[in-house]
């Protein structure tokens, strides 16, 4: 081999380095992200009977940020193992599989309003 050829050669194999250092550089990144993102997930245990509202994330009838995503309430009829949850909706009474993360407790409290009536007399 000529000195032009192993040069080019050399070349070659420092570029299948860049590759390889770059390839396990985004492996590390991707496995690191993974990491990141898993450890926010928050985990919810949801019973049967409870009330819940499910999160609509295709939902497009009014364009803007201030419509409401969360539908509902929805019954828990049953749990099942990694994550699936089947609910019943109260309307139709039809039961459907969805993925727990796209569920949230319903908070169905009634709430009290302490009313204070004050009379103004009129300045006669």
């Amino acid at each position: 081999m000529d000195a032009a050829g192993e040069k080019r050669a050399l070349q070659l194999n420092e570029m299948e380095e860049f590759r390889n250092d770059a390839y396990e550089n985004a492996k590390i990144y991707k496995e690191r992200t993974k990491k990141w993102h898993d450890q926010h997930i928050l985990r919810r245990e949801f019973y049967i009977g409870q009330q819940v509202l499910l999160f609509n994330s295709r939902l497009k009838l009014f364009p803007g940020k201030l419509r409401t995503r969360w539908s509902g309430p929805f019954t828990v009829v049953q749990v099942f193992p990694y994550g699936t949850i089947e609910i019943r909706d109260h309307t139709t009474d039809a039961t459907f599989k969805v993925n727990g993360q796209r569920l949230k407790p319903y908070l169905a409290a009634s709430f009290e309003r302490n009313t204070n009536v004050v009379t103004l007399a009129s300045p006669d």
